[in-house]
Protein backbone atom coordinates (compact mmCIF):
# COMPACT_ATOMS: atom_id res chain seq x y z
CA UNK A 1 0.00 0.00 0.00
CA UNK A 2 3.48 2.08 0.29
CA UNK A 3 3.14 2.80 -3.85
CA UNK A 4 1.36 4.81 -6.30
CA UNK A 5 -0.48 5.66 -3.51
CA UNK A 6 0.34 9.12 -2.37
CA UNK A 7 2.44 7.49 0.52
CA UNK A 8 6.37 6.03 0.02
CA UNK A 9 9.94 6.14 1.86
CA UNK A 10 12.80 6.38 0.21
CA UNK A 11 16.45 5.53 2.43
CA UNK A 12 19.39 8.08 1.62
CA UNK A 13 22.51 7.86 3.89
CA UNK A 14 23.34 5.16 5.56
CA UNK A 15 25.47 5.12 9.12
CA UNK A 16 27.99 2.46 8.83
CA UNK A 17 27.33 -0.95 11.11
CA UNK A 18 24.49 0.82 12.31
CA UNK A 19 20.46 1.24 11.60
CA UNK A 20 20.88 4.86 11.64
CA UNK A 21 20.02 6.79 8.26
CA UNK A 22 18.31 9.41 6.63
CA UNK A 23 15.46 9.46 4.11
CA UNK A 24 12.64 10.95 2.86
CA UNK A 25 8.93 10.49 3.63
CA UNK A 26 6.35 11.24 0.91
CA UNK A 27 2.93 12.01 1.91
CA UNK A 28 0.10 13.72 -0.09
CA UNK A 29 0.78 16.42 2.16
CA UNK A 30 4.25 16.70 1.82
CA UNK A 31 7.79 15.33 2.13
CA UNK A 32 9.24 14.74 5.52
CA UNK A 33 13.49 14.60 5.39
CA UNK A 34 14.34 12.53 7.77
CA UNK A 35 15.71 12.30 10.83
CA UNK A 36 12.62 14.50 12.07
CA UNK A 37 11.16 15.29 15.08
CA UNK A 38 7.36 15.95 14.91
CA UNK A 39 6.30 18.40 17.03
CA UNK A 40 2.64 17.55 19.17
CA UNK A 41 0.05 19.32 18.62
CA UNK A 42 -2.48 17.14 20.93
CA UNK A 43 -5.52 18.79 20.65
CA UNK A 44 -4.91 20.57 16.76
CA UNK A 45 -2.29 22.95 18.17
CA UNK A 46 1.14 23.09 19.32
CA UNK A 47 -0.05 24.74 22.76
CA UNK A 48 0.33 28.74 22.95
CA UNK A 49 1.87 29.11 18.96
CA UNK A 50 0.19 29.44 15.80
CA UNK A 51 0.57 26.91 13.20
CA UNK A 52 2.31 28.97 10.99
CA UNK A 53 4.92 29.83 13.07
CA UNK A 54 5.45 25.96 13.55
CA UNK A 55 6.27 26.28 9.64
CA UNK A 56 8.75 29.13 10.04
CA UNK A 57 10.42 27.48 12.99
CA UNK A 58 11.52 24.37 10.32
CA UNK A 59 8.54 22.05 11.34
CA UNK A 60 7.79 18.94 9.00
CA UNK A 61 4.93 17.51 10.35
CA UNK A 62 2.81 17.45 13.36
CA UNK A 63 1.01 15.17 15.00
CA UNK A 64 -2.28 15.69 17.08
CA UNK A 65 -4.08 13.03 19.43
CA UNK A 66 -6.86 11.12 18.44
CA UNK A 67 -8.15 9.94 21.90
CA UNK A 68 -8.64 14.41 22.78
CA UNK A 69 -10.03 15.29 19.39
CA UNK A 70 -12.45 12.22 19.51
CA UNK A 71 -13.78 13.86 22.64
CA UNK A 72 -13.70 17.44 21.89
CA UNK A 73 -15.04 18.44 19.19
CA UNK A 74 -15.39 14.78 17.23
CA UNK A 75 -13.63 13.37 14.33
CA UNK A 76 -17.12 14.00 12.53
CA UNK A 77 -15.96 17.26 12.56
CA UNK A 78 -12.89 17.35 11.28
CA UNK A 79 -13.66 15.08 8.55
CA UNK A 80 -16.02 17.82 7.65
CA UNK A 81 -13.53 20.26 7.88
CA UNK A 82 -11.56 18.61 5.30
CA UNK A 83 -9.55 16.80 7.63
CA UNK A 84 -6.54 17.48 10.60
CA UNK A 85 -4.69 19.52 8.42
CA UNK A 86 -7.15 22.22 7.26
CA UNK A 87 -8.85 22.00 10.45
CA UNK A 88 -5.60 23.73 11.63
CA UNK A 89 -4.62 25.56 8.71
CA UNK A 90 -1.46 23.56 8.71
CA UNK A 91 -0.26 22.43 4.89
CA UNK A 92 2.51 20.24 5.76
CA UNK A 93 1.96 16.76 6.94
CA UNK A 94 0.08 15.35 10.07
CA UNK A 95 0.31 12.09 12.21
CA UNK A 96 -2.63 10.88 14.86
CA UNK A 97 -1.57 8.97 17.42
CA UNK A 98 -4.24 5.88 18.14
CA UNK A 99 -5.32 6.62 22.24
CA UNK A 100 -3.20 3.78 23.33
CA UNK A 101 -0.88 6.48 25.28
CA UNK A 102 -4.34 7.37 26.91
CA UNK A 103 -5.47 3.78 27.80
CA UNK A 104 -2.15 3.70 30.07
CA UNK A 105 -2.47 6.87 31.56
CA UNK A 106 -6.35 6.98 32.33
CA UNK A 107 -5.88 3.52 33.66
CA UNK A 108 -3.04 4.16 35.89
CA UNK A 109 -2.87 7.61 36.27
CA UNK A 110 0.86 8.11 35.58
CA UNK A 111 1.86 11.51 34.42
CA UNK A 112 2.77 11.48 30.72
CA UNK A 113 6.75 10.08 31.36
CA UNK A 114 8.60 8.11 28.47
CA UNK A 115 10.43 6.44 31.72
CA UNK A 116 9.61 5.24 34.93
CA UNK A 117 12.45 3.73 37.12
CA UNK A 118 10.16 2.20 39.15
CA UNK A 119 11.94 -1.29 38.61
CA UNK A 120 11.70 -2.82 41.93
CA UNK A 121 7.84 -3.51 42.19
CA UNK A 122 5.49 -5.90 39.95
CA UNK A 123 1.93 -5.90 39.77
CA UNK A 124 -0.77 -5.73 36.80
CA UNK A 125 -3.45 -3.53 38.93
CA UNK A 126 -0.75 -0.65 39.69
CA UNK A 127 -2.43 2.60 39.84
CA UNK A 128 -0.91 6.15 40.99
CA UNK A 129 -1.47 7.17 44.52
CA UNK A 130 -4.49 9.28 44.86
CA UNK A 131 -5.70 8.89 40.96
CA UNK A 132 -8.99 6.69 40.34
CA UNK A 133 -8.48 4.25 37.41
CA UNK A 134 -11.12 5.62 34.09
CA UNK A 135 -10.01 2.71 31.61
CA UNK A 136 -10.22 -0.86 31.58
CA UNK A 137 -8.68 -2.98 28.86
CA UNK A 138 -10.00 -6.62 27.55
CA UNK A 139 -9.29 -8.27 24.55
CA UNK A 140 -11.37 -6.78 22.84
CA UNK A 141 -11.13 -3.21 23.60
CA UNK A 142 -10.72 -0.35 26.33
CA UNK A 143 -13.92 0.73 28.12
CA UNK A 144 -13.08 4.75 29.79
CA UNK A 145 -14.50 7.52 31.32
CA UNK A 146 -13.71 11.15 29.67
CA UNK A 147 -11.09 12.98 31.50
CA UNK A 148 -13.84 15.88 30.64
CA UNK A 149 -17.29 14.75 32.27
CA UNK A 150 -17.00 11.49 33.17
CA UNK A 151 -18.94 10.38 30.40
CA UNK A 152 -18.71 6.28 29.44
CA UNK A 153 -16.89 5.44 25.88
CA UNK A 154 -15.34 2.01 24.22
CA UNK A 155 -12.16 2.07 22.00
CA UNK A 156 -11.57 -1.12 19.62
CA UNK A 157 -9.28 -1.36 17.32
CA UNK A 158 -11.91 -0.42 14.49
CA UNK A 159 -13.45 2.35 16.46
CA UNK A 160 -9.60 3.78 16.56
CA UNK A 161 -9.20 3.25 12.55
CA UNK A 162 -12.80 4.89 12.08
CA UNK A 163 -11.80 7.86 14.29
CA UNK A 164 -8.31 8.55 13.26
CA UNK A 165 -9.85 8.01 9.20
CA UNK A 166 -12.19 10.56 9.57
CA UNK A 167 -9.23 12.88 11.83
CA UNK A 168 -7.78 12.89 7.87
CA UNK A 169 -4.16 12.33 9.38
CA UNK A 170 -1.46 11.26 6.50
CA UNK A 171 0.10 8.54 9.04
CA UNK A 172 -1.72 6.94 11.86
CA UNK A 173 -1.37 4.15 14.17
CA UNK A 174 -2.51 0.86 15.31
CA UNK A 175 -4.29 0.93 18.45
CA UNK A 176 -2.07 -0.62 20.65
CA UNK A 177 -2.23 -1.22 24.46
CA UNK A 178 0.62 0.55 26.24
CA UNK A 179 1.72 -1.42 29.80
CA UNK A 180 4.40 0.23 32.24
CA UNK A 181 7.17 -1.22 34.13
CA UNK A 182 5.59 -2.17 36.64
CA UNK A 183 3.12 -5.15 34.93
CA UNK A 184 4.49 -8.26 35.43
CA UNK A 185 6.39 -10.82 32.41
CA UNK A 186 3.30 -12.84 32.39
CA UNK A 187 1.05 -9.65 31.67
CA UNK A 188 4.07 -8.14 29.40
CA UNK A 189 3.41 -11.49 27.33
CA UNK A 190 -0.32 -10.91 27.25
CA UNK A 191 -0.25 -7.23 26.22
CA UNK A 192 1.86 -7.83 23.19
CA UNK A 193 -0.30 -10.84 22.07
CA UNK A 194 -3.05 -8.59 22.49
CA UNK A 195 -1.20 -5.53 20.79
CA UNK A 196 -0.91 -8.33 17.24
CA UNK A 197 -3.97 -9.06 17.87
CA UNK A 198 -5.52 -5.71 17.47
CA UNK A 199 -3.10 -4.79 14.68
CA UNK A 200 -3.93 -7.46 12.57
CA UNK A 201 -7.95 -6.13 13.08
CA UNK A 202 -6.60 -2.19 12.36
CA UNK A 203 -5.17 -2.85 9.39
CA UNK A 204 -8.18 -5.11 7.68
CA UNK A 205 -10.14 -2.65 8.91
CA UNK A 206 -7.82 0.20 7.71
CA UNK A 207 -8.16 -1.36 4.16
CA UNK A 208 -12.12 -1.63 4.30
CA UNK A 209 -12.36 2.44 5.26
CA UNK A 210 -9.71 3.24 2.76
CA UNK A 211 -11.57 1.66 0.11
CA UNK A 212 -14.89 3.24 1.35
CA UNK A 213 -13.11 6.58 2.17
CA UNK A 214 -11.44 7.06 -1.12
CA UNK A 215 -12.40 10.31 -1.72
CA UNK A 216 -9.64 11.31 1.03
CA UNK A 217 -6.03 11.42 0.68
CA UNK A 218 -3.91 7.53 1.46
CA UNK A 219 -3.89 7.81 5.28
CA UNK A 220 -0.80 5.69 6.44
CA UNK A 221 -0.67 3.31 9.09
CA UNK A 222 1.99 2.20 11.15
CA UNK A 223 1.83 -0.67 13.69
CA UNK A 224 3.20 -0.19 17.22
CA UNK A 225 6.08 -2.35 18.66
CA UNK A 226 5.51 -3.19 22.52
CA UNK A 227 6.81 -5.61 24.71
CA UNK A 228 8.79 -3.22 27.56
CA UNK A 229 12.41 -3.87 28.20
CA UNK A 230 12.55 -7.96 27.31
CA UNK A 231 14.67 -8.72 24.36
CA UNK A 232 12.71 -11.70 23.22
CA UNK A 233 9.23 -9.86 23.43
CA UNK A 234 10.65 -6.82 21.52
CA UNK A 235 11.95 -8.51 18.66
CA UNK A 236 8.95 -10.99 18.34
CA UNK A 237 6.80 -8.46 18.35
CA UNK A 238 8.65 -6.48 15.85
CA UNK A 239 9.24 -9.65 13.89
CA UNK A 240 5.34 -10.85 13.96
CA UNK A 241 4.18 -7.34 13.09
CA UNK A 242 6.03 -7.21 10.09
CA UNK A 243 4.42 -10.39 8.65
CA UNK A 244 1.00 -9.52 9.36
CA UNK A 245 -1.43 -9.12 5.82
CA UNK A 246 -4.53 -7.32 5.31
CA UNK A 247 -7.25 -9.56 4.07
CA UNK A 248 -6.22 -7.39 0.72
CA UNK A 249 -2.70 -8.35 1.21
CA UNK A 250 -0.92 -5.32 2.28
CA UNK A 251 1.57 -4.83 5.27
CA UNK A 252 2.18 -1.79 7.17
CA UNK A 253 3.32 1.36 6.04
CA UNK A 254 5.54 1.87 8.75
CA UNK A 255 6.34 0.87 12.33
CA UNK A 256 6.00 2.77 15.78
CA UNK A 257 8.19 2.08 19.29
CA UNK A 258 6.72 2.52 21.78
CA UNK A 259 6.19 1.16 25.62
CA UNK A 260 7.33 1.29 28.36
CA UNK A 261 11.45 1.62 29.07
CA UNK A 262 13.79 2.85 31.11
CA UNK A 263 16.00 6.22 29.44
CA UNK A 264 19.47 4.10 29.54
CA UNK A 265 18.06 1.36 27.74
CA UNK A 266 16.33 3.38 24.75
CA UNK A 267 18.97 2.84 22.29
CA UNK A 268 19.36 -0.65 22.80
CA UNK A 269 15.57 -1.54 22.54
CA UNK A 270 15.14 0.33 19.42
CA UNK A 271 18.47 -1.39 18.00
CA UNK A 272 16.57 -4.95 18.81
CA UNK A 273 13.11 -3.47 17.29
CA UNK A 274 15.54 -2.61 14.03
CA UNK A 275 16.80 -5.99 13.65
CA UNK A 276 14.37 -7.63 12.93
CA UNK A 277 11.48 -4.73 11.58
CA UNK A 278 11.35 -4.89 7.92
CA UNK A 279 14.38 -1.98 6.90
CA UNK A 280 12.42 -0.66 3.89
CA UNK A 281 9.64 1.30 5.87
CA UNK A 282 9.86 4.17 8.14
CA UNK A 283 10.35 3.76 12.01
CA UNK A 284 9.06 6.33 14.57
CA UNK A 285 9.99 6.52 18.15
CA UNK A 286 6.76 7.75 20.09
CA UNK A 287 7.74 10.07 22.80
CA UNK A 288 11.05 11.57 23.24
CA UNK A 289 12.66 14.83 22.61
CA UNK A 290 16.00 15.22 25.20
CA UNK A 291 19.29 14.94 23.24
CA UNK A 292 20.83 12.42 24.52
CA UNK A 293 17.55 10.29 23.69
CA UNK A 294 17.24 11.17 19.56
CA UNK A 295 20.74 10.89 18.92
CA UNK A 296 20.56 7.07 20.48
CA UNK A 297 17.00 6.55 18.96
CA UNK A 298 18.65 7.57 15.72
CA UNK A 299 21.68 5.56 15.83
CA UNK A 300 19.65 2.64 16.92
CA UNK A 301 16.97 3.00 13.73
CA UNK A 302 14.80 5.60 14.31
CA UNK A 303 13.48 7.93 11.40
CA UNK A 304 11.01 10.19 13.27
CA UNK A 305 9.98 10.90 17.14
CA UNK A 306 7.40 12.90 18.76
CA UNK A 307 7.07 14.50 21.66
CA UNK A 308 5.23 17.24 23.68
CA UNK A 309 8.48 18.46 26.05
CA UNK A 310 9.41 21.08 24.31
CA UNK A 311 6.08 23.00 24.71
CA UNK A 312 5.47 21.99 27.87
CA UNK A 313 8.71 22.12 29.59
CA UNK A 314 8.54 25.63 27.99
CA UNK A 315 5.43 26.68 29.39
CA UNK A 316 6.84 26.01 32.68
CA UNK A 317 9.74 28.13 32.11
CA UNK A 318 12.42 25.73 31.19
CA UNK A 319 14.36 26.66 27.95
CA UNK A 320 16.71 24.46 26.19
CA UNK A 321 20.66 25.77 25.15
CA UNK A 322 23.55 23.92 23.75
CA UNK A 323 24.60 23.63 27.14
CA UNK A 324 21.62 21.79 29.30
CA UNK A 325 18.34 23.21 30.41
CA UNK A 326 17.80 25.85 32.27
CA UNK A 327 14.46 27.50 34.12
CA UNK A 328 14.17 31.44 32.93
CA UNK A 329 11.78 32.54 35.67
CA UNK A 330 15.08 32.35 38.39
CA UNK A 331 16.05 35.26 39.70
CA UNK A 332 19.44 35.93 38.25
CA UNK A 333 17.76 36.46 34.72
CA UNK A 334 15.82 39.70 36.49
CA UNK A 335 18.22 41.70 35.00
CA UNK A 336 20.08 39.83 32.30
CA UNK A 337 19.19 41.77 28.29
CA UNK A 338 20.67 39.25 26.39
CA UNK A 339 18.86 36.52 24.23
CA UNK A 340 18.09 33.26 25.14
CA UNK A 341 20.47 31.96 23.63
CA UNK A 342 22.55 34.27 21.31
CA UNK A 343 23.29 31.65 18.61
CA UNK A 344 19.73 30.32 18.26
CA UNK A 345 18.02 31.84 14.84
CA UNK A 346 14.56 31.53 16.35
CA UNK A 347 12.40 34.55 16.37
CA UNK A 348 12.59 34.65 20.26
CA UNK A 349 16.21 35.02 20.56
CA UNK A 350 16.06 37.36 17.54
CA UNK A 351 13.80 39.93 19.04
CA UNK A 352 13.62 39.52 23.58
CA UNK A 353 15.53 39.52 25.85
CA UNK A 354 16.17 36.76 29.13
CA UNK A 355 15.40 39.82 31.41
CA UNK A 356 11.66 40.53 29.55
CA UNK A 357 10.64 36.96 29.32
CA UNK A 358 11.78 36.41 33.49
CA UNK A 359 9.14 39.44 34.00
CA UNK A 360 6.55 37.61 31.79
CA UNK A 361 6.55 34.37 34.11
CA UNK A 362 6.50 36.74 36.80
CA UNK A 363 3.64 39.05 35.95
CA UNK A 364 2.18 35.84 34.31
CA UNK A 365 1.48 37.09 31.12
CA UNK A 366 0.47 34.27 28.38
CA UNK A 367 3.17 35.30 25.91
CA UNK A 368 6.06 33.99 28.20
CA UNK A 369 4.54 30.28 27.11
CA UNK A 370 4.57 31.57 23.67
CA UNK A 371 8.01 32.95 23.40
CA UNK A 372 9.66 29.74 25.09
CA UNK A 373 7.41 27.42 23.31
CA UNK A 374 8.90 28.90 19.91
CA UNK A 375 12.28 28.52 21.42
CA UNK A 376 12.14 25.17 22.51
CA UNK A 377 10.42 23.92 19.48
CA UNK A 378 13.15 25.52 17.34
CA UNK A 379 16.21 24.34 19.27
CA UNK A 380 14.62 20.46 19.23
CA UNK A 381 14.32 21.25 15.13
CA UNK A 382 17.55 22.44 14.42
CA UNK A 383 19.47 19.83 16.21
CA UNK A 384 17.58 17.04 14.12
CA UNK A 385 18.15 19.26 11.25
CA UNK A 386 21.52 18.94 12.65
CA UNK A 387 22.22 15.29 13.11
CA UNK A 388 20.59 14.58 9.33
CA UNK A 389 23.32 16.59 7.83
CA UNK A 390 26.10 14.99 10.00
CA UNK A 391 25.11 11.44 8.84
CA UNK A 392 25.09 12.83 5.44
CA UNK A 393 27.69 14.02 5.72
CA UNK A 394 30.06 11.53 7.36
CA UNK A 395 30.01 13.25 10.43
CA UNK A 396 27.65 11.96 12.97
CA UNK A 397 30.09 10.37 15.38
CA UNK A 398 32.16 13.74 15.91
CA UNK A 399 29.08 16.06 16.06
CA UNK A 400 27.21 13.46 18.75
CA UNK A 401 30.24 13.61 21.13
CA UNK A 402 30.29 17.19 20.51
CA UNK A 403 27.09 17.79 21.31
CA UNK A 404 26.49 15.66 24.04
CA UNK A 405 29.96 17.11 25.47
CA UNK A 406 28.08 20.38 25.97
CA UNK A 407 24.82 19.41 26.96
CA UNK A 408 26.40 17.39 29.97
CA UNK A 409 28.24 20.21 31.08
CA UNK A 410 31.91 18.10 29.58
CA UNK A 411 32.60 20.88 27.15
CA UNK A 412 32.01 24.78 27.72
CA UNK A 413 29.59 26.20 25.73
CA UNK A 414 30.76 29.06 24.05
Amino acid sequence: MSDGVGFSFSIGTRLEGRHGRTGVIRTPHGEVATPAFVPVGTKATVKAVLPEAMGALGAQALLANAYHLYLQPGPDIVDEAGGLAAFMNWPGPTFTDSGGFQVMSLGVGFKKVLAMETVDIRSDDVIAKGKERLATVDDDGVTFRSHLNGSRHRFTPEVSMGIQHQLGADIMFAFDELTTLMNTRGYQEKSVQRTHDWAQRCIDEHERLTTARSHRPYQALFAVVQGAQYEDLRRKASRELGEIRGAEGSGFDGYGIGGALEKHALGTIVGWCCDELPEDKPRHMLGISEPEDMFAAIEAGADTFDCVNPSRVGRNGGIYVDAGRFNIDTLRFKRDFTPIDETCDCYTCAHYTRAYIHHLFKAKEMLASTLCTIHNERFTIRLVDRIRASIDGGYFDEFRDETMGRWQGRIKAP
